[in-house]
């Protein structure tokens, strides 16, 4: 399998590790200690904290800042110029680096273009967070949430393509993939 790729405008410090099959664009930063695994695209200008750890086959856009706590787990789309927060209250002159908070992406989830997420919060397996949104609060798995703060707005099939309930259930027009819908919550059926 080959190996990553470093574009020569970033940095990548050393003691960071890095998964076969990456890629690291143009004027990004990985601080030592980051784990990046295999076959993921950082773009333009991402700059990646040393206590990160991004799964396999993710996709991190332009303009994006992994802080200390955040977690993504496999197959995770960071739209452009997202946010990402650590500290829930933060002062300039009041030092706060051991208040970090945890903020975990599960699998397969998609953040949207400019979308923020404030620390401390869970962001559900295939769950969608629509462009601008903020997330104050944990989401639900294949939630679709959007606005300010973010509030769900409906639920996304696997592919990635809305779905219709009817009652409690739902096919996906696209897969045909079926799911059900219990106590605000959207699962897969076998």
């Amino acid at each position: 399998m080959e190996e990553h790729f470093v574009h020569e405008s970033s940095y990548v410090d050393s003691g960071c590790e890095i998964g076969p099959g990456t890629k690291i664009w143009h004027f990004c930063h990985v601080l030592s200690g980051a784990k990046i695994g295999s076959d993921c695209v950082l773009g333009q200008n991402v700059c990646v904290a040393p206590t990160v750890v991004i799964g396999n086959r993710c996709k991190i856009q332009n303009n994006v800042s992994l802080y200390d706590g955040v977690v993504l787990e496999d197959e995770v789309f960071c739209g452009p110029s997202m946010v990402f927060t650590n500290v829930i209250n933060p002062r300039a002159d009041v030092e706060r680096k051991h208040e970090y908070r945890r903020t975990v992406l599960q699998r397969g989830c998609t953040i949207g273009a400019n979308a923020t997420i404030v620390c401390g919060n869970t962001i559900g397996e295939r769950a969608m967070v629509g462009a601008g949104a903020v997330v104050t609060r944990d989401v639900p798995a294949r939630a679709l949430v959007v606005g300010v703060p973010a509030r769900v707005a409906g639920w996304i099939c696997d592919c990635g393509v809305g779905l219709e309930f009817d009652g409690a259930r739902a096919v996906c027009a696209e897969c045909d993939k079926t799911y059900e819908l219990v106590d605000d919550r959207c699962r897969l059926l076998d």
